[in-house]
């Protein structure tokens, strides 16, 4: 026995080796058998068969050991004035009150059909030795139609034998698992391993689900535990993208709407839909729209984080003021309204950037006297121009796009995909259209608007998000699932250092794939949790007096081990929520391609200044091009006039006519 108090649960008497549920339910099997034999005594049999079952019972089962052994019996009769007594017959009686000599009653009285013969006495004669075979045998063919005993309560006793063998399996099983608990010890508290389908009845899942093997239904998480988002950490090859493929095909029969993050670009290949109003984001994609910061703005204090975005702080801490200034001077320049070509120009020249800072407070952060902080801070610019100068013209692009916007109306799907040899150009622009659309989807939804998912497979090769974490932690009132996949815990940790334990304690479920960095592995096991185990120790003694002594012995020990998260093969998975944890197996989807993962866009600015046939020849350019931003940077402002910021600043404003500068731009 036992009793649960606070999910633990205490032992009152351990059971003994034996097999109770299978005893049980044999006595259980029995007592039915024996109510179904009532039964069928009641309702089956004629009023004389049942008056005549306790002889016919004792008959039966002292015949079958001895024909010659002898018992005390009174025998039923029926008499009349005119007629001879004789023994009573099955049509002689019926249910009824006899009155004896003696006071007592015979619960039988005689029939109609009886007295029509002229019987009117019914009466049971004086106690009469006969021989038990031979009345058996009597009743057997005169009142109970030639069967015998068995042969009469045969319905009862196949009644009996179904229920028996329906409730045996359930019993062995109770059984085998209460001696896999004597053996192996009975969980007392802490996460609790359980099969796909008790996952499934336990905590009700009706909402986003995985295939797996061996069962129809599938895996499902409750519908309120999607807000509060999913991650799925594995090796690669192991089956993370399998698994995300399944989650979006139900995303789209839902009609939400989705922000994937798709480097390999496998997702865009099955679900683009130009139709639905995808978006694919990549500058080096002919398809890609056209976009600029500035345009994202609604207000100025917004220009900060969309610096943040852009300028990552190095992971060392070390040089944050060579990211905190081109910050600041970033946010400054946006309040101008630019576009991606004049950003590029402007950050291409430093003494246009002079000229716009010039009586400001960011002016001292590219003091021409500070020549390292200035080299500095203008390299830090730089590398986002580089980032800048990717993105399509407003006339070559495919439409216009803004997150902004689209966080309004959240129509289609939008795709952030990348070439493995362009991704390191193109991480500070996604980063950036990530974490701004993160930003912009924090608020709660309307009732028109659509759910969004964020899925953000290989999370790693991304810089840093800072919206992110907000994202985790906050966007469960916006309604936003986040879908995270990555390799292990040390990536999020090189990246976001001790925000990253944070960010992994928050999805409400985790998947585990295999992953073989022993680290990565021990992480696991200790995020699936330790259990408290109960178990029976038995010592047995030999001698005259054998006998047994039990004791019981709890331990606390990982309900995963490490080497069973390193030993997973692939599409093998653990899956967490709440306290309920189940390993699964799951195929593989090949979904038909509907879509070209990658379009190059005819971008002159991205050839190369020299024919590379030439050059693998031995034959070297005897001329070289001028590169995009030498030409940038030898144009100082070439911008259309109906673009150009007035006043010039010849002259050093003063702080009412800086103010007046900015509210202008």
């Amino acid at each position: 026995m036992a009793k649960t108090t606070w999910g633990r649960k205490e032992t009152i008497v351990w059971p003994y080796h034996i097999p109770i549920f299978t005893y049980s339910t044999a006595f259980l099997c029995a007592v039915l058998t024996f109510l179904f034999a009532c039964g069928w005594s009641r309702f089956d049999a004629t009023p004389l068969q049942r008056y005549y079952l306790p002889i016919f019972e004792r008959t039966s089962m002292i015949g079958a050991f001895s024909v010659t052994h002898r018992s005390d019996y009174r025998v039923l009769f029926i008499a009349g004035h005119s007629v001879t007594p004789r023994p009573a017959q099955n049509s002689d009686v019926e249910y009824g009150k006899t009155p004896e000599v003696n006071g007592r009653r015979i619960p039988l009285a005689l029939s109609a059909e009886a007295r029509v013969h002229g019987y009117t006495l019914l009466f049971r004669s004086p106690l009469r030795s006969f021989s038990d075979a031979r009345l058996r045998d009597y009743l057997k063919d005169f009142v109970y139609g030639g069967i015998g005993l068995a042969a009469f309560f045969r319905p009862p006793l196949i009644g009996g034998a179904v229920v028996f063998l329906i409730l045996l399996p359930f019993a062995v099983r109770k059984d085998v698992e209460r001696q896999k608990q004597l053996r192996y010890g009975r969980r007392l508290k802490g996460p609790e391993m359980v099969t796909p389908q008790q996952f499934n009845r336990a905590v009700e899942g009706d909402g986003i689900g995985f295939k797996i093997d061996g069962m129809r239904k599938m895996l499902r998480i409750p519908a309120r535990a999607e807000a509060q988002h999913l991650q799925i950490i594995g090796d690669t090859g192991a089956g993370k993208s399998s698994l995300l493929s399944q989650a979006l095909r139900q995303v789209r029969s839902r009609g939400d709407s989705a922000i994937i993050y798709d480097p390999a670009r496998e997702y865009v290949k099955r679900f683009y839909d130009p139709v639905r109003g995808d978006i694919i984001l990549n500058p080096f994609d002919r398809r890609c729209p056209y976009w600029g910061p500035a345009e994202e703005l609604r207000s100025r204090s917004e220009a900060k984080a969309l610096a943040v975005s852009l300028f990552q702080p190095p992971q060392d801490k070390k040089g944050e003021f060579f990211i905190e200034s081109p910050q600041k001077i970033f946010a400054f320049l946006m309040a101008y309204g630019p576009t991606p070509d004049q950003l590029v120009q402007w950050m291409s020249n430093p003494e246009e950037i002079d000229r716009r800072v010039k009586g400001t407070e960011h002016a001292h952060l590219i003091d021409p006297h500070a020549h390292q902080q200035r080299a500095g801070v203008l390299a830090s610019l730089g590398l986002v121009a580089d980032s800048l100068r990717l993105l399509p013209k407003r006339n070559e692009a495919n439409g216009q796009w803004t997150a902004t916007e689209w966080a309004e109306k959240r129509q289609g799907w939008i795709f952030l995909t990348s070439l493995p040899a362009e991704r390191e150009a193109l991480r500070p622009l996604q980063s950036l259209w990530i974490d701004w659309l993160v930003l912009r989807l924090l608020n709660e939804p309307t009732a028109a608007q659509k759910r969004v998912w964020f899925v953000i497979d290989e999370l790693a090769s991304l810089q840093k998000l800072p919206q992110l974490h907000t994202a985790i932690t906050e966007a469960r009132k916006s309604n936003n699932p986040v879908v995270l996949g990555f390799q292990g815990k040390a990536q999020l940790e090189y990246l976001y250092g001790h925000l990253a334990e944070v960010m992994l304690s928050q999805p409400a479920t985790s998947v585990w794939l295999t992953t073989k960095e022993p680290n990565a592995g021990e992480w696991v096991s200790k995020f699936i949790g330790k259990v408290e185990v109960e178990r029976l120790r038995e010592t047995h003694f030999d001698g005259t007096r054998s006998g047994r002594n039990f004791a019981l012995d709890r331990q606390v020990e990982p309900l995963v081990l490490e080497s069973e998260i390193s030993g997973l093969a692939d599409l093998h998975a653990y899956m967490k929520y709440q306290n309920f944890v189940t390993r699964f197996s799951f195929p593989y989807f090949d979904m038909p391609e509907v879509a070209e993962g990658f379009e190059r866009r005819d971008w002159p600015d991205d050839k190369l200044p020299y024919d590379p046939a030439r050059v693998r020849g031995g034959e070297p350019s005897t001329e070289l091009k001028q590169a995009p931003e030498a030409s940038a940077s030898s144009q100082p402002n070439t911008l259309p006039v109906a673009q150009q910021i007035e006043p010039e600043p010849t002259v050093a404003p003063d702080n009412e006519d800086q103010q007046n500068l900015i509210l202008r731009g």
